[in-house]
């Protein structure tokens, strides 16, 4: 079993399938959840293909979003990227993550009143900015998709806000803390007066 792209004839030439979305789709998501898992998992092409027993040139092909993968290429990638099989054909979906105040991983210090609590790792190779926000209540701050692979998180500081993916934002408080993907159109909209936030991107 293969993704095929083209199929042959009964004389042996090349027959070209129909370039409709239903054709190209499967090979389309394989590339976009190789690239997306093999990111997560903080791995090099290199040793993504060398954990699979493939030839680096082959991953770099089906993560462009060519080639011809077999069924056991694509399981064995799935070993190597230690995901299950269908997460490479099923279409990604926003992960939105909040973790309201006093919830997440707490970490305190012996010698001072002090306590840290992880909201976010910063993925490999990754560059983020750190933004203060101020905004008040009134029309909300509606921002269009950033570039690919972009990652907003933003931590109320005081007040109230309305923020995330601008189809289903979370209503937050001082302490919350919200992840969602910064190339989906997103908003941000005060609720109290003088509300204020931490806004991070993350660009990998």
């Amino acid at each position: 079993m293969t993704v095929h792209r083209s199929e042959q004839s009964t004389s042996g030439a090349n027959v070209a399938e129909p370039e409709d979305h239903a054709a190209k789709a499967p090979l389309d998501l394989v590339s976009v959840a190789l690239r997306r898992e093999r990111t997560r998992a903080g791995l090099s092409l290199a040793e993504v293909a060398r954990r699979a027993g493939i030839a680096k040139s082959t991953l770099s092909q089906l993560e462009s979003g060519t080639g011809n993968p077999s069924l056991e290429t694509l399981w064995a990638l799935c070993v190597a990227l230690n995901v299950p099989f269908s997460r490479l054909l099923e279409p990604p979906r926003p992960v939105v993550q909040v973790i309201r105040a006093g919830e997440g991983p707490r970490v305190s210090s012996g010698e001072a009143d002090y306590q840290a609590t992880l909201l976010a790792t910063c993925p490999p190779n990754a560059r983020r900015d750190i933004y203060r926000i101020a905004a008040e209540p009134g029309a909300p701050r509606a921002s269009d998709p950033h570039m690919p692979g972009v990652v907003e998180h933003v931590v109320i500081s005081a007040g109230r806000a309305l923020v995330g993916l601008s189809e289903d934002p979370v209503e937050l408080g001082p302490g919350d803390c919200i992840s969602y993907p910064g190339d989906r159109p997103h908003v941000f909209r005060a609720l109290e007066p003088k509300t204020w936030a931490v806004l991070v991107t993350e660009h990998t």
